[in-house]
């Protein structure tokens, strides 16, 4: 009964995508809530699933942070952030007292967590579902990887900064880094106060600001996205 339940909560979902980064504050979850924002645009249904244990600021980007989740026969219900149910969000924030802080749980009970989150979240039929992991290397990683390789296609975006020393404004370093490891180089996002602001005040930036230098650049990496340019997990 158990295997059922994880098989048919995940069959509804045409391909899932991880978004990754080496360390924090590169703007990990940004690029997962903008991406989602913006497939949504395209007319497809998205799910975000926020395992960033380190802080889930998602929520608070979407405006749900005060959303309560609830449990069906299938497991958790995600929350869905706008009226037309195109966009659904299933947070760790959701289950903390204090959804701004970061979870100090050890190991195990991490990894337990991540696991089920893969295999009790009921998302019906989608089109993508976006997975926000945590920053850095981790068996938290490795447990969300272990837990979805089942289910394909398994892409992954890799999120970085441009500096290849410590250079904050220098370019090219993710570009060379796409190189050195033979996968697609899906674009460059400029830094904009714009996409931080609206974020932090729960806007869709795709939406209100289609003049910012970031707005090419995230369709850009959309339309890849939706014609299939990303480095598959096997």
């Amino acid at each position: 009964m158990e295997a059922a339940r994880e098989t048919g909560n995940l069959t509804g979902i045409r391909q899932i995508i991880l978004v990754l980064s080496g360390k924090g504050g590169v703007g990990k979850s940004t690029i997962s809530t903008e991406l989602a924002l913006a497939l949504r645009h395209w007319g497809k249904k998205v799910g975000i699933l926020d395992v960033d244990l380190c802080g889930p600021s998602i929520p608070r980007m979407l405006k749900v942070q005060d959303k309560a989740v609830h449990q069906c026969d299938n497991g958790w219900v995600p929350v869905f952030v706008d009226q037309e149910q195109t966009i659904s969000l299933m947070s760790v924030g959701f289950l903390l007292e204090k959804p701004d802080e970061a979870v100090v749980w050890r190991g195990p009970k991490k990894n337990a967590l991540i696991k089920q989150f893969v295999s009790d979240v009921a998302w019906g039929d989608l089109d993508y579902l976006i997975v926000d992991t945590p920053p850095g290397t981790s068996d938290e990683h490795i447990s969300t990887v272990e837990a979805l390789r089942p289910y394909k296609p398994l892409g992954a975006i890799l999120v970085t900064t441009p500096q290849e020393c410590t250079n904050l404004f220098s370019k090219g370093g993710g570009e060379e880094l796409a190189k050195h490891a033979k996968v697609p180089f899906l674009g460059c996002v400029p830094l904009d106060p714009q996409l931080t602001k609206s974020l932090e005040e729960g806007h869709d930036f795709i939406q209100e600001f289609p003049k910012s230098p970031a707005f090419p650049a995230l369709i850009s990496i959309t339309q890849q996205i939706l014609n299939g340019t990303l480095t598959q997990i096997s």
